[in-house]
């Protein structure tokens, strides 16, 4: 496991990237299949705006590309937090490594299975891991 803390966060803001790619290869193909002229399309439009005429399995993607811009944005913040405040230690770099990995399986089930029981759980756990990060970086920068 590389020492420095803000590894992780580096890697979860490529796969970040990375579903973005997958929203777009498979959200234009739905959209020509869909008969949808994205030239022609009226000013002001969103993507929220294609919920009911894509399928299920294109939006998905978009979905998680969207909570991957909301929760770890608090990882981003703790993770430099604790790397500023010296508290990189093998605990906080091991549940930043875990909060990642569990992101990235969080990504990789909504975007293809989606079945919301399993899909809590992995978020579920992901979230312990950031909540106790996040305890260690108010223990490191008050210490």
């Amino acid at each position: 496991m590389p020492e420095n803390l803000l590894a992780p966060g580096a890697v979860l803001a490529l796969w970040t990237l990375i579903m973005l790619i997958w929203v777009a290869a498979t959200r234009f193909p739905a959209m020509a299949k869909a008969g949808i002229d994205v030239k022609a399309a009226p000013p002001g439009g969103r993507g929220a705006d294609l919920e009911a005429v894509l399928p299920p399995l294109t939006n998905w993607k978009s979905h998680n590309y969207t909570h991957l811009l909301e929760q770890p944005t608090l990882f981003y913040a703790i993770i430099v937090f604790l790397h500023l405040s010296g508290g990189s230690t093998d605990l906080t770099r091991g549940l930043a490594w875990t909060y990642v990995a569990l992101r990235i399986v969080h990504s990789l089930w909504q975007a293809t299975v989606n079945r919301v029981p399993v899909r809590f759980a992995i978020f579920a756990l992901a979230t312990f891991c950031l909540f106790a990060l996040a305890v260690l970086a108010v223990i490191a920068t008050l210490g």
